[in-house]
């Protein structure tokens, strides 16, 4: 071979490693063909364009913005009940406050497989269907467990005047 051939050579290959290096190439670190739907090139919308180091910080990058897809949801801390929230609890009515009970009774229910503290709301309302108060109490319920509690009015002047109780049907972990 000439040696300008060998000159062109190594030009191509010269050019290749500068691209591969600077981004330019399929995968980019994200695995190539894993179909994660990180495309690669230098217009990835993972990358993070400030991390520091030149070439190698998109992995990096790629992992750290996916990390709630490590360690199966748990956080990574061997103990899945330690560290999940439970979903929303049921809420049901069982009584509405009256002037001899000044609270409503209701039961939480918990179907989730781990433990949960509830806020329960309960709109006091008067005869136009007014709300005259809103109170809410937070309700300790154990997986898979129903817990009755009492949500009082605290308001001894709308006692009197209560007709209805409203509230959701769901609870939300607090």
């Amino acid at each position: 071979m000439t040696s300008r051939g060998k000159t062109l050579e190594l030009t191509a290959v010269s050019a290749l490693v500068v691209l591969a290096l600077t981004g330019f190439s399929t995968g980019r670190g994200h695995g190539g063909g894993s179909g994660d739907g990180d495309g690669g090139g230098c217009s990835s919308s993972s990358q993070n364009h400030d991390a520091s180091g030149s070439g190698g910080g998109s992995h990096r990058d790629y992992d750290d913005d996916h990390d709630d897809h490590d360690g199966g949801g748990s956080g990574g801390s061997g103990d899945p009940e330690a560290s999940a929230s439970p979903e929303d609890a049921t809420v049901t009515l069982v009584d509405c406050a009256s002037e001899e009970t000044p609270y409503a009774t209701v039961e939480v229910t918990n179907t989730d497989t781990v433990d949960g503290t509830f806020s329960v709301t309960v709109v006091f309302k008067d005869t136009a269907g007014d709300e005259l108060v809103s109170r809410t109490e937070e309700v300790a319920v154990p997986a898979g467990g129903t817990t009755p509690a009492r949500v009082p009015v605290d308001d001894a002047e709308s006692v009197p005047l209560i007709d209805a109780c409203d509230l959701d049907s769901f609870a939300p972990a607090s």
